[in-house]
């Protein structure tokens, strides 16, 4: 058995939504360089909807694949939907990451409500901080070594 599905090397080898938007209506970054793992979002926002969305990530292939199909979920999709996007929906939309590379997804899910948290923070919109990851957190780290 494979280490890797084909989808997981497809969105390695070929990402979408690669990039940066210059005027991004926000801006969510995860991870942490002595994870050796981070991951900015873009998104630009119409109508309480993502129309664009855009990524960089230094990091593994898992990395950039859980990247690439975290932003092919969430674009077109409102606000509110983006932020159910789970960690274990992007692994399953990948047709799974080998254990060890789990906490990939996770710090997909974290640079996007990052990236929410920066929209509702800039335009004033009330939300609860408890549905989103401390900024300076790590938690897709389980070595503990970024805390």
């Amino acid at each position: 058995m494979a280490l890797y599905s084909e989808k997981v090397m497809d969105h390695f080898r070929n990402p979408r939504n690669v990039g940066v938007i210059e005027d991004a209506d926000a801006i969510g970054e995860a991870g942490n360089p002595v994870c050796g793992d981070i991951m900015r979002i873009y998104l630009k926002i119409h109508d309480d909807a993502i129309s664009d969305v855009r990524f960089e990530t230094f990091g593994c292939g898992s990395a950039i694949a859980s990247s690439s199909m975290a932003t092919e979920l969430i674009k077109g999709k409102p606000i509110s939907e983006a932020l159910k996007l789970t960690n274990k929906a992007v692994t399953e939309a990948l047709d799974g990451l080998p254990a060890h590379k789990l906490h990939c997804s996770v710090l997909a899910e974290e640079a996007i409500k990052l990236a929410v948290k920066n929209y509702y923070d800039k335009n004033g919109i009330a939300y609860d901080p408890a549905e989103f990851p401390a900024e300076d957190a790590c938690a897709h780290c389980d070595t503990g070594a970024c805390k």
